[in-house]
């Protein structure tokens, strides 16, 4: 049925982000890492997601348009088509998706990922 396979949800930067987004330079060493916000993928598709993540991030630092494009079309030839990704920063958004199907991360600082697929 329709409620199995897809969900809704809204997530947006938090007062917390909000606060620390202020100090650029101790928010960035303090977030160099890859931050998993909120996922309902399977673990193995997960780290490859996070990985190709941080992958386009890292190569296209001065272009989210780029990093999210980059990370669209590998996800569509390793996971099958209608992924859609969203790369910048102070955003927020409410998607319909397909379960299983959703990753919302953090990397290098204020910079937010959302990956999901639906068709």
């Amino acid at each position: 049925t329709f409620q199995h396979y897809f969900k809704r949800i809204n997530l947006s930067m938090g007062d917390e982000e909000k606060k620390d987004a202020g100090d650029k330079n101790d928010h960035r060493r303090l977030h160099s890492f890859p931050l998993i916000r909120h996922s309902d993928m399977a673990e193995e598709m997960r780290t490859e997601t996070m990985e190709l993540c941080v992958t386009a991030c890292e190569k296209f630092a001065s272009s989210n348009e780029a990093a999210s494009k980059m990370i669209k079309e590998n996800m569509d030839k390793k996971f099958g088509s209608s992924w859609h990704v969203i790369v910048g920063e102070g955003f927020g958004f409410e998607i319909t998706y397909e379960t299983k199907n959703l990753l919302y991360m953090f990397f290098g600082g204020s910079v937010a990922i959302a990956v999901w697929k639906c068709s």
